[in-house]
């Protein structure tokens, strides 16, 4: 069986305390228990969080939907985002299976990445690894009006902003996640296809902004 891995990347610095983390968190919540109802993402779809604050690390490891459980997301620290995408291009190398002459391998991961403020680190070598490594479509999100959508568009052509962190617009961004997760998922199940950009997801609702 050939998986479509979903990498969320979770900014836990300390700026997101409060009510942006317990969204963040019911926002995990509500995409695992939305995906479980989908037959298509329940069988191909595995699930990693990396949450990054002073440091970067991998919460859960790439686990199918039906056993994953969401993470406690705790708001500490800076913003350790070049660490965040370094470690994620290590995890894809060694979570996901390359297709071969003789294996097909899995889908191309999906990646998903929230952060509401300015990297602290040398965010420029983490993309430089995460170039390195196969990826499918890279969405990044800005969440609030303080997180830098100049440094995310050097990470992927997919930047999307949240005016706000209060609980209703972080959901409705994890609710267009699991959407889009829903979605990949359908077409590699079908059509034996990628979702290689925004026009193939699903619209973003209001409260989600495509930055151009």
């Amino acid at each position: 069986m050939r998986r479509l891995p979903v990498y969320l990347l979770l900014d836990t610095s300390g700026s997101m305390s409060g009510e942006p983390i317990e969204a963040a968190k019911n926002g995990v919540q509500v995409l695992v228990s939305t995906l479980r109802q989908d037959p298509y993402a329940l069988e191909t779809a595995y699930l990693s969080v990396i949450t990054f604050d002073s440091y970067a690390k991998q919460v859960c490891p790439l686990t199918e939907l039906a056993t994953f459980q969401p993470p406690n997301l705790i708001a500490t620290g800076s913003t350790a985002l070049g660490e965040a995408l370094q470690l994620l291009s290590q995890k894809i190398t060694s979570e996901v299976t390359t297709t071969t002459s003789e294996v097909k391998g899995d889908w191309k991961p999906l990646i998903f990445i929230m952060t509401d403020g300015e990297p602290t680190d040398d965010w420029q070598k983490g993309v430089q690894a995460l170039k390195s490594v196969k990826t499918g479509i890279i969405v990044a999100c800005a969440a609030g009006p303080s997180a830098n959508t100049n440094v995310l568009k050097q990470i992927t052509e997919i930047v999307v902003q949240l005016d706000t962190t209060d609980s209703a617009t972080i959901k409705a961004f994890f609710k267009w996640v699991s959407a889009s997760i829903s979605t990949g998922s359908q077409k590699v199940d079908s059509g034996q296809k990628e979702v290689v950009g925004l026009d193939d997801l699903p619209p973003p609702p209001p409260e989600v902004n495509v930055v151009v």
